[in-house]
Parts: structure tokens; C-alpha cells; sequence
């Protein structure tokens, strides 16, 4: 309470001065003040005696002395206030600076207790995100929901008929599964009917992953993810049907590219899922096969680095290196690797991660004979027979 006890000194001081500068002002000069005193006196003298008592220079001389004494007082008590207002002045000043200082360092630190919270809460929703994209997608096992059909191409060739199917989620029920779930199906590329298996935009979703996580699925069906290799294996193993299988890639700098297979299909989960593929067609290379036999991925198995089935026994060489996991080389990613191969779609996003070795990889598409740096792709397979 410093300011208030400096106010009320100043609203004293201001009234002394005040008062000063009245009897200033109201204080007549020591010969006029001597004048009067002469004249009370002849008026109090009888007249016999005035001219005298006026000629008397004694009586002058009691007035001179008492008049000075009370100006010099007078001048010495208004210097006194002047001092004491001016170091009143002073003492307010720096105490509504201080307290001024004060209010500021509180504000700051309460601006930075809620600049933690804020931090602490973005690290909170960042996790939630992480742990969000790490679960497998809800495949609705054991309920009862009605499904539009087989797969993407069987909802197209019934509900088309009737009228245009959009792109976007449906859910279908494939034959030989226990289970309906949900897909993402393309009805407007290239004729439509496509059932999309993977998809890799601005890697946001991680693909270092367990088996069991490349088993069931993760991801965002709405953005990037992995379908499941058991549901892959329900869509593509049907009895009715065969498929095929398109790989479309964008660089990053906005080319495009393709690899079309005329027929896909998946063993069982016994057999790790061995990918089987058709013929070849496209501008991208075919990379599952590649250029040396060692680097053929056609009828491998599935592998992720907690379940090797890469065939890099004791080890692979690899850019000149032994490598014994393909998976732990390409950063825990699972792919259908063949002493690691040229292809993993899987692979670390280039974009969002650091400049590794790996990344998202089809090494058969290259300019200048150099590996084309991809952005994003998305793998999707159809029926055969679709028209």
C-alpha cells in the first residue's frame, strides 16, 4: 500500500502549499505593515501627542524586526513543502512503477502458465492421434449389419445398373469371410469397382507396425491405411471371381506412374499370405519381380520384423552390407519381401520423416537411372471380368 500513503501525503502537501501561497499573498510588505502599526498607534494617542509619537523613529524599528523574522519563516516553511511535495512526487513515481512492474511480471506469468497448458494439451492430442491411427480398423465382427455386397466391383455391377454409384465407403461381406467390414471403394477410375487395399498421401499414419497390426488393419479408411491382410485375403480369394491388382504412384514432383498385375491373389494365413500375381503392364517397371532372380517378391510371404519370413537366412547382402531382417532395414515396415526386393510400398514417408535410405519404394521407376522419389500410392485391386 506504498501509493496510497504517497497520495494522501501529496493531497497534504498540496493544501499546505496552498496555504502558503494565501498568506503570501494576503501579507502586505514590512513598510506598508510598519505604516499600519504607526497609525493604530497616533490613533490611539491622544492628539497632543500624535505628531510626536509619528516623529519617534523607536516605534518604526519595533515593527522592522517582527516583519523579516516572519517572511524569512514564511519562505523556509513553502521551500519545506516545495521539498517534501517534490520528494512526494518521487516516492509516487517509483512506487506505480514498481507496482506497475509488478502487474506485469504477474501477467507474464500467468501468460505462460497458460502457454504450458496450451503446449501440454497439443503433446496430449498428438498422442491421442498417434495411439488413434495405431488401432486396427473395426472390421464389426459378430454384428448384424446389412452389407451392400461382395466387394466394390459386385456393388457396382448391382447398384450401377440401377443408378451412378459414388466413390466413398461401403461395406461388403466377401465370400468365405465370418464377417462383414467396411472398404473404400473407387467407382469413377477407370470404369469403377475398384476396392482400395492401401493408401499412402501425406504419411501421417506410421506404417512401422506388428504383424498382428498388418493382419487386422490401421489406419483411417477416409485417409491413409491398411486394409488387413485378412481381409485382403476375403476379397481376393473368392470363389466366384478372380482380381487384379493396379499400384499407382505420384512423385514429388507431381509425375505419375502405374503397375498393373491381371491377376492377384493371397494364400491363407497358415501359408503367411504368399502374394500371387499375373502379368505386368504399365510405366512404372515391375518392381515385385524386379531385375535379378533375388529380387523376385512373387510368391513370398508376408513379413514384419516380429515375424521374418524374408528368406535372409543367415543374411541378406544388401548395398554391400549383410542384412539379416528386410523389415528392421526398412525401418520395421511389413512387406512381401524377397532378400528385401526393390518394391515396399509400406515404407517410411520421405516427405514427413527424415532422409532415409528406404522409404516408400518401387525401384523400377527411375529417371536418369536414378530411383524416382515417391509421394504417395495407393494399391487396389478389381474383378477380372468387370466392364
Amino acid at each position: 500500500m506504498i501509493h496510497l500513503s504517497a497520495s494522501s501525503l501529496i493531497f497534504l502537501n498540496i493544501i499546505f502549499f496552498i496555504g502558503a501561497d494565501t498568506v503570501f499573498g494576503n501579507a502586505k510588505p514590512c513598510s506598508a505593515m510598519g505604516t499600519f502599526a504607526t497609525t493604530t498607534v497616533e490613533e490611539a494617542a491622544s492628539p497632543g501627542t500624535k505628531n510626536k509619537s509619528s516623529e519617534n523613529p523607536q516605534e518604526k524599528k519595533k515593527c522592522h524586526g517582527p516583519c523579516d523574522f516572519q517572511a524569512k519563516v514564511l519562505r523556509e516553511e513553502k521551500h519545506y513543502m516545495c521539498r517534501n511535495l517534490q520528494n512526494s512526487l518521487v516516492e509516487y513515481a517509483r512506487s506505480t512503477k514498481k507496482m506497475i512492474r509488478n502487474m506485469m511480471d504477474d501477467h507474464q506469468s500467468s501468460l505462460d502458465y497458460l502457454s504450458d497448458q496450451v503446449n501440454e494439451l497439443m503433446s496430449r492430442v498428438m498422442i491421442l492421434n498417434t495411439e488413434l491411427s495405431r488401432k486396427p480398423i473395426d472390421v464389426f465382427p459378430h454384428r448384424a449389419v446389412q452389407s451392400h455386397g461382395l466387394d466394390c466391383s459386385d456393388i457396382k455391377d448391382t447398384i450401377g445398373s440401377v443408378t451412378k454409384t459414388p466413390s466413398g465407403l461401403y461395406i461388403i461381406h466377401p465370400e468365405g469371410s465370418s464377417y462383414p467390414f467396411e472398404v473404400l471403394c473407387e467407382m469413377d477410375f477407370r470404369g469403377g469397382g475398384w476396392t482400395v487395399i492401401q493408401k499412402r498421401t501425406e504419411g501421417l499414419v506410421e506404417f512401422q507396425r506388428t504383424w498382428s497390426d498388418y493382419l487386422n488393419g490401421f489406419g483411417d479408411l477416409e485417409g491413409e491405411f491398411w486394409l488387413g491382410l485378412r481381409n485382403i485375403f476375403h476379397i481376393a480369394n473368392q470363389k466366384t471371381a478372380s482380381f487384379m491388382l493396379y499400384v499407382g504412384l505420384e512423385a514429388e514432383d507431381d509425375t505419375y506412374a502405374y503397375a498393373s498385375y491381371d491377376s492377384f491373389w493371397l494364400e491363407d494365413e497358415a501359408c503367411s499370405f504368399k502374394i500371387h500375381l499375373g502379368r505386368y503392364s504399365g510405366n512404372a517397371g515391375d518392381a515385385f519381380r524386379g531385375y535379378r532372380k533375388q529380387d523376385n517378391q512373387n510368391t513370398l510371404p508376408f513379413s514384419t520384423y516380429d515375424m521374418d519370413n524374408d528368406g535372409c537366412n543367415p543374411a541378406c547382402s544388401l548395398q554391400e552390407q549383410p542384412v539379416k531382417s528386410c523389415s528392421n532395414f526398412s525401418e520395421k515396415t511389413g512387406w512381401w519381401f524377397s532378400q528385401c526386393g526393390l518394391a515396399n510400398l509400406n515404407g517410411v514417408h520421405r516427405v514427413t520423416r527424415r532422409m532415409l535410405a528406404t522409404g516408400i519404394r518401387w525401384e523400377t521407376w527411375t529417371v536418369n537411372d536414378k530411383p524416382v522419389k515417391i509421394r504417395s500410392v495407393s494399391m487396389k485391386i478389381r474383378r477380372t471380368y468387370f466392364k
